[in-house]
């Protein structure tokens, strides 16, 4: 990289890369290398994207040290709200620290721990360092892109019956599990990178609004490069044989279609419904798969066991209902949950859940209001967009232990930091001076790394 000077929040870098380049590195490091592969000594704790996020955290510490303008400061309700989540979440550690506590909870306590500091290292670096709209755009290409290659890799696993990622091998990494074949009538249900199915089914669904965005509104790029990763995704999800993923789906499209034009609307839909007919006629079997996903579910032990959880998660509740009984020590043993919202609930309680859903809901209020007062229709597109990539996000949580999965949880607070970001950058032009102010110099400085 050739050296170069940036002045970003009143701090001259050198040799740094900026926060767009530092967080397509972690894209690359959360998508391409598969979630099962970690530096062995440090067990869960060790996932590449999950440690590169934690030297983040520390960039970002130090640039907060180092830094002498402070006036342009904006820390957002976003931050704000996260802030009181990951407080919780050291409360209610500190809690399950001062309580009689099994030997195996500590250790998962320990990690959920590190996993929370990656997830603030990946929000902040994205909330405070994305310098520009321009960068903001090319990160949300990176990640439409990033989106459609692991799209690709889900359809060649479909076609060719294999997991194909568990002959990667990198030098100091080791698996922590067993690579498994996932079948659902028959078929094949891919993964990609992810851990399992569910991972990949969600992950594929906060992907989606942005590759609808850089279809429709990245007019500088190739028309490949625009519609192919939308086109691949569009292809893996009824082939995933995953509710978490049609779910997710939908959310997206109820979220988009109301602000979309109306001639968007029905090409979206006559196209959806093509596609899906394709799918269904040239992959025998497919349909009445897809099919009984929802009309079987009664008969499904997955869906059994989230419904029966339901009824006993105020017994495990009751015991600390205010700050839980700690972040990652509600282990297998006890219950599967497969709900990371109820898990949320029994680990850091009711203080916990409400601040991570205040933490959500100001993105989204924070997001609206940008929609509802920008004249700038990519502006407005983009907005909504995170809007239905955090909704869809938020809706496969209800399906599976999301936090426990490395790629789940880092894309979720990606978009959360992108959302604050996006609304930072997009301030000094929604408060524009009028013809009578305009002589007066425009802010020439953002917050962050």
């Amino acid at each position: 990289m050739l050296a170069r000077k940036h002045r970003v929040g009143g701090l001259v870098t050198g040799l740094l890369p900026d926060s767009v380049t530092w967080l397509t590195v972690y894209l690359v490091l959360l998508l391409a290398i598969p979630s099962r592969l970690v530096l062995q000594p440090l067990a869960s704790a060790g996932a590449p994207s999950q440690l590169f996020a934690l030297v983040g955290l520390l960039w970002w510490a130090w640039y907060q040290v180092s830094r002498w303008n402070v006036a342009d400061t904006w820390h957002g309700p976003v931050r704000t709200a996260l802030a009181a989540f990951l407080a919780s979440v050291a409360l209610s550690y500190i809690g399950a620290m001062l309580r009689p506590i099994e030997a195996d909870e500590v250790s998962t306590a320990d990690v959920a721990l590190i996993a929370a500091a990656s997830w603030a290292g990946t929000f902040l670096v994205a909330h405070d360092g994305i310098p520009s709209r321009e960068r903001l755009d090319l990160l949300v290409g990176r990640l439409a892109m990033g989106g459609g290659l692991l799209a690709l890799l889900g359809l060649v696993q479909f076609a060719t019956r294999q997991t194909l990622v568990d002959v990667i091998d990198i030098p100091g990494l080791s698996a922590n599990q067993q690579a498994f074949d996932f079948e659902r009538s028959g078929f094949t249900r891919p993964s990609g990178t992810a851990t399992h199915p569910i991972e990949y089914g969600v992950v594929l669904t906060m992907f989606l609004p942005l590759a609808l965005h850089s279809a429709f509104h990245a007019r500088h790029t190739s028309l490949v490069a625009r519609w192919l990763p939308l086109a691949a995704m569009a292809l893996i999800i009824p082939l995933s044989l995953s509710r978490s993923a049609v779910v997710g789906t939908v959310v997206c499209l109820l979220v988009l279609m109301p602000t979309w034009p109306a001639a968007r609307r029905r090409l979206a839909l006559v196209s959806g419904a093509a596609l899906l007919g394709v799918v269904f006629v040239t992959v025998p079997g497919v349909l009445g798969s897809f099919t009984s996903m929802f009309t079987q579910i009664e008969n499904d032990p997955s869906a059994r066991s989230r419904t029966d959880s339901y009824g006993l998660v105020l017994d495990f509740v009751a015991d600390s209902p205010l700050i839980g009984r700690g972040l990652g020590t509600f282990l297998p043993k006890y219950w599967i949950l497969d709900n990371q919202l109820l898990l949320l609930l029994v680990t850091v309680g009711v203080l916990g859940l409400a601040t991570f859903l205040a933490t959500l809901t100001a993105a989204v209020v924070v997001l609206t209001r940008l929609r509802r007062s920008s004249r700038d229709a990519d502006t407005r597109d983009l907005a909504q967009t995170l809007v239905a990539s955090l909704a869809a996000g938020t809706a496969g949580l209800a399906f599976f232990d999301g936090f426990a999965f490395p790629m789940t949880a880092g894309t979720l607070f990606l978009l959360l930091g992108m959302s604050g970001a996006l609304a930072r950058v997009e301030r000094p032009a929604l408060r524009r001076p009028s013809r009578a102010t305009s002589s007066e110099a425009p802010p020439t400085t953002v917050p962050g790394p």
